[in-house]
């Protein structure tokens, strides 16, 4: 007897496409002898300014810690692919910014990035992909309690 797969809340299956994208980014830069990232140095890339952001706000934008987002920084530096440059602003801050290399690997994932959405159009129809972008791109107002029963 087949079970039938267990009912899977909204955030699970947004957790399974963000990996989906993910994996198939990491694989094709892996397969074009790209510098080897992680899924959190992927999402550092992707919530970085061009003219650059300091650690704290990437930190706050990954919703990670800033020690998290310091450490994927780091990376990135020694991988030639980001760099720390003094903020004009703020004599105590450093902004992080991409390096030529970083920003050669930027525009490389973006490409592939299309590819993999064009991938999935042709797997779930462009009209369900086209729905899904509408869908993530509302504006969702603050999240609040839900109604109690």
């Amino acid at each position: 007897m087949t079970q039938k797969p267990a009912h899977r809340n909204l955030p699970q299956l947004l957790g399974e496409a963000r990996r989906w994208f993910e994996e198939g980014l990491l694989a094709a830069m892996e397969a074009a002898g790209a510098a080897p990232v992680s899924p959190t140095q992927v999402q550092l890339f992707a919530v970085l300014d061009d003219e650059g952001t300091t650690v704290s706000e990437l930190a706050r934008r990954m919703g990670v810690t800033r020690q998290t987002a310091h450490q994927a920084v780091h990376g990135l530096v020694g991988a030639g692919l980001l760099q720390q440059v003094p903020d004009p602003a703020s004599a105590r801050q450093r902004l992080i910014r991409r390096t030529p290399e970083g920003e050669h690997a930027h525009r490389e994932a973006g490409a592939v990035l299309e590819r993999l959405e064009a991938l999935l159009a042709e797997r779930i129809g462009t009209a369900a992909t086209d729905a899904l972008r509408a869908a993530l791109e509302a504006p969702w107002g603050p999240p609040g309690e839900p109604d109690k029963p």
